[in-house]
């Protein structure tokens, strides 16, 4: 009969519970929301099997399974679409894609519709979008072990996917190797708990008064190296959560909530257990940039013969490169060899107070940004100090940056955190006192300019109440005219924007994350106060454009105009209706001419 006396023997891999033949084990979770067994005495006839195939305690004979020293490869689907939509570069995707050409099932783990997380299998491969990409939650196992045996035993193909405590549980459920199975694990810095991740999305829907409908851990909107996860509420609003700036993300990076058997973990180091292990190839841009692109790079290990040869027979549709061991140990040795060390916090009053605090309000006292605290501080004036010695060789861009932020009474912005406004040399600014420039996140450059003799003349025109709000570092070059009527909100995300930007904005003007505007665009939310006598006519609308946009030179975008996230609008095109997301459109008036593209610059 299996017993937890101490709660770092169970990695709560649910293996117990499908190999009782009595059905004598349930699952309860305790105060931290992980799971444990629970035994019915009166069901259990002392059997031991429950023991014997547990992972910790036969952790030297699941060892045994041809394991050697990893051949080690660096890659990326060679569909873009798919390595967008991954977590790394794609890998799994072609494993699974294999798996499926011969009739076989695949498993790994899925959102529920409560965006809880259990491991799933099935032989449909519509769910290979379900089953993609990383979820940063222990996932419920409960069944899965049977139902891959069961499979395997009727001569089934099975890829099997899961934590490496969850895949040596099911080398040692098997108690054999089985030819029709490639089990492959992923790298696990460590295993977050199911109540916290709850929390965590009980707190966004709070905030954003909104129920969830769609998350995807580290979304390449912004890069794969943004760590961003995109959460997208019912209402329409969407979160990304970037880097340590997310609450979730912080904590588990400072290993807050992790499951305890993860700081005393025993599938970490070499050999590994599964055949084929994969994760993200952290440090590959250093080692070799032509797999980059900030889009993501898969790392694989293939631990076993069986691994080697599988492997081989996706080789067509992935791009990939071989490595040595100690090329992946750069940015990759915790998440291989290393438990994550305990948190230097009382772990059970953080979980007490998870019960009667919102979580923001838990991570502010038990793992705040480290921004906000006296190392961030210091680190902050490091950074100032880079700033404006930068300045010292261009004195004038110095006293113009102290007057448009420190003097300048209605324009939000820290220097010290390296958010401001810097208007250039040659720019003509005609500023409101009531108008506000908000800078949250970076600098925003106002007459940038190649040539340096150059002594084009860049405009900005912010009347009375007027906004413009800047989120991320971006630019506009010089030769441009932006104006900003009365009441009206321009708002420019991370990006960048060449010269001749025309902007005539009276009403709204959003423009998204990442989004790259060309030469001489123009774009404008009024018709210039013209009143023309039809049904409906309204000499204002917002325009919106989405993250990820790419306009290219010589487009015109009218008033009303909604273009989707990750669109391309071609050169000379004048869009006067919406366009949808992740297409490209062309002509006057722009028509759609491809769908479901993915461009990354």
């Amino acid at each position: 009969m299996i017993q937890i006396v101490d709660k770092k023997d169970c990695c709560g891999c649910n293996a117990c519970g499908d190999i009782c033949p009595q059905h004598a084990i349930s699952f309860q979770s305790d105060y931290e929301g992980f799971w444990y067994p629970i035994i019915d005495e009166s069901k259990c006839s002392n059997c031991g099997l429950c023991d014997s195939i547990c992972p910790i305690l036969n952790i030297k004979e699941i060892k045994q399974y041809d394991q050697k020293y990893p051949v080690v490869y660096g890659g990326y689907h060679k569909n873009i679409t798919i390595r967008f939509d991954s977590t790394s570069g794609g890998i799994f995707s072609a494993l699974a894609n294999c798996i499926y050409k011969k009739g076989g099932y695949v498993s790994g783990a899925i959102f529920n519709e409560d965006f809880s997380v259990s491991n799933f299998i099935s032989n449909n491969k519509k769910d290979l979008v379900r089953l993609r990409s990383s979820k940063y939650v222990q996932s419920l196992a409960v069944g899965l072990y049977k139902e891959i045996k069961n499979l395997l035993i009727i001569g089934e193909y099975v890829l099997a996917c899961g934590s490496p405590c969850q895949m040596a549980a099911l080398r040692s459920y098997l108690k054999k190797d089985y030819e029709n199975l490639i089990i492959v694990d992923f790298l696990c810095r460590a295993t977050n708990s199911p109540k916290v991740y709850r929390k965590y999305l009980d707190y966004l829907e709070k905030k954003y008064n909104s129920k969830i409908v769609y998350i995807k851990a580290k979304n390449k909107d912004l890069g794969w190296r943004s760590l961003a996860r995109k959460v997208v509420f019912d209402n329409g609003e969407v979160y990304y959560g970037k880097g340590h700036e997310d609450h979730y993300r912080r904590g588990y990076h400072f290993n807050m909530y992790e499951r305890p058997s993860c700081y005393d973990c025993k599938f970490k180091g070499l050999p590994r257990i599964a055949d084929i292990t994969l994760g993200d190839f952290w440090g590959i841009e250093k080692i070799d940039p032509s797999l980059d692109r900030n889009l993501g790079t898969s790392l694989v290990m293939l631990n076993t013969q069986k691994g080697e040869s599988f492997f081989e027979k996706i080789k067509a549709s992935v791009e990939c490169k071989e490595f040595a061991l100690k090329d992946i140990l750069i940015g990759n040795k915790p998440a291989i060899m290393d438990p994550v060390k305990y948190p230097d916090i009382n772990r059970e009053e953080m979980f007490t107070d998870l019960d009667r605090m919102d979580f923001d309000q838990v991570a502010e006292k038990y793992f705040p940004d480290s921004r906000n605290n006296s190392i961030g501080r210091i680190k902050l004036l490091k950074n100032f100090i880079k700033i404006m010695l930068g300045y010292l060789k261009s004195p004038m861009d110095t006293l113009r940056m102290i007057r448009y932020n420190i003097i300048r009474k209605n324009t939000k912005s820290n220097i010290l955190k390296g958010n401001f406004f810097q208007p250039l040399s040659y720019c003509a600014l005609d500023l409101h006192p009531t108008a506000v420039i908000n800078v949250t996140n970076g600098i925003f450059k106002v007459g940038l300019k190649r040539n340096r003799k150059s002594r084009m003349e860049t405009r900005l025109l912010l009347e009375a109440g007027s906004t413009l709000q800047i989120d991320g570092n971006n630019f506009i070059k010089n030769g441009s005219d932006i104006q900003v009527f009365k009441g009206a909100t321009l708002r420019f995300g991370p990006g960048a924007t060449n010269m001749g930007l025309q902007i005539v904005c009276a009403e709204k003007i959003w423009i998204g994350d990442n989004t790259r505007i060309g030469r001489d665009v123009w774009i404008r939310d009024n018709n210039g106060g013209h009143s023309v006598i039809q049904t409906g006519y309204r000499d204002k609308a917002p325009v919106i454009i989405g993250n990820n946009v790419w306009i290219c030179s010589n487009v015109n975008i009218s008033k009303g105009v909604t273009i989707g996230d990750g669109a391309i609008i071609s050169s000379n095109t004048v869009v006067s209706s919406n366009v949808p997301p992740h297409c490209i459109v062309f002509g006057n008036p722009a028509k759609v001419i491809a769908e479901n593209i993915i461009w990354w610059p």
